[in-house]
């Protein structure tokens, strides 16, 4: 697969969604331009205003960010399918968070040990990840196992949000994960960014 025209087209997707400038007081991330908080701007170079923060630099940051440093554009080249679903992961929640997703599905997918050893979820992809994946992905079949992978790492994406929920009463997580269809909606797969971007080092 072309993976740059890949990463550029799931970056406008998620730009699109996010929309320009927005101060929303729910918002516990504060205001945001295009998704991007005014931290993770200002860590990555911006010192402009933030309603006015260029669109290319935003996407410049999150392909950064949320797809080159955590190294989905390796895992893109194995599943492009399951790529877009970590980066999907890895702006509302942090990239580590995603790729521990990966890890712990992998390893609950592995038959007991029989097909690759279990991972360790330390939030980083290596070698072992990333050749559990190509294990599993031959064992499995291409198109089934990116179909199996990607409903465990949607139900692990899912349980977080309830817990987060749970943990934050007043706050609107829930509430916009259930209008968007997080998960599933008639077939369709929706998963807007919820979780402002933040740095690596913040990611919870």
């Amino acid at each position: 697969m072309d993976e740059t025209v890949e990463v550029d087209a799931l970056v406008d997707g998620l730009i699109e969604r996010e929309g320009g400038y927005v101060a929303n007081p729910a918002d516990k991330g504060g205001p945001t331009c295009f998704g991007i908080t005014e931290a993770v701007a200002r860590a990555n170079g911006y010192r402009g205003s933030m309603r006015q923060l260029p669109r290319d630099e935003a996407a410049a940051i999150y392909k950064r960010l949320y797809w080159l440093r955590p190294r989905f554009d390796e895992v893109a080249r194995r599943s492009a399918r399951v790529a877009a679903e970590l980066f999907d992961t890895g702006t509302n929640m942090g990239p580590a968070v995603a790729v521990t997703f990966l890890q712990r599905a992998l390893t609950a997918l592995n038959r007991n040990g029989g097909d690759y050893p279990d991972l360790v979820p330390d939030g980083r992809i290596g070698p072992q990840t990333l050749g559990a994946l190509d294990c599993f992905l031959k064992l499995r079949g291409t198109s089934q196992g990116e179909t199996v992978l990607l409903r465990a790492l949607e139900a692990l994406q899912g349980e977080r949000y309830l817990r987060l929920a749970e943990r934050r009463p007043g706050n609107y997580i829930l509430d916009k994960a259930a209008c968007a269809g997080l998960i599933r909606l008639h077939g369709r797969h929706f998963s807007p960014s919820l979780h402002r971007p933040r740095s690596s080092s913040q990611a919870p």
